[in-house]
């Protein structure tokens, strides 16, 4: 079990995103979400931090969950989230740059965020957002990271018993 989440917030070809104050990914562009409190469950703690982070209820909106992101560091350290995606209305309104406590909100371009020479996103956004934006299944993205740099990057459909139960 993973005690973390990570949403993307999807208007049209834009994503809203967070360049975050603070490491571990201090000053790049991320989805939003955090860890969960104990005993919550990964759904209940999207939506608190949704809400915390962005003053958006997305309780009401439409919440798919996407998959796991997995991630092994320099061959010691590990860790994960579960992944979902929210998809708001073409005119729905949210006025950015907005600064809050983690940092800065802003609607960005999903071109803008895949573009292979952009250096103001993680390392795993490239590789994981076009399959969690495109692929309908839920997936379990693999990642691995040496000295900061994507070393290798794999996705595999989850079975159903591993998929999560809301």
């Amino acid at each position: 079990m993973y005690y973390q989440t990570i949403c993307f917030i999807k208007r049209n070809d834009e994503l809203l995103m967070l360049n975050r104050d603070y490491t571990p990914t201090q000053g790049l562009w991320n989805g939003v979400g955090g860890k969960m409190k104990e005993n919550e469950k990964p759904l209940e703690c999207l939506v608190r931090e949704v809400k915390e982070e962005t003053g958006i209820d997305i309780s009401s909106n439409n919440i798919t969950y996407k998959g796991i992101v997995s991630w092994e560091i320099d061959n010691t350290i590990t860790g994960g989230m579960y992944a979902f995606l929210v998809t708001v209305p073409v005119d729905y309104e949210y006025q950015t740059p907005k600064k809050i406590d983690e940092g800065i909100l802003d609607w960005k371009k999903i071109t803008w965020l895949l573009d292979g020479n952009n250096l103001g996103v993680g390392e795993m956004i490239p590789h994981v957002l076009p399959n969690l934006l495109k692929i309908s299944s839920t997936l379990h993205h693999k990642c691995e990271l040496h000295k900061k740099k994507l070393t290798k990057y794999e996705f595999t459909e989850l079975l159903s018993e591993k998929k999560m139960r809301f």
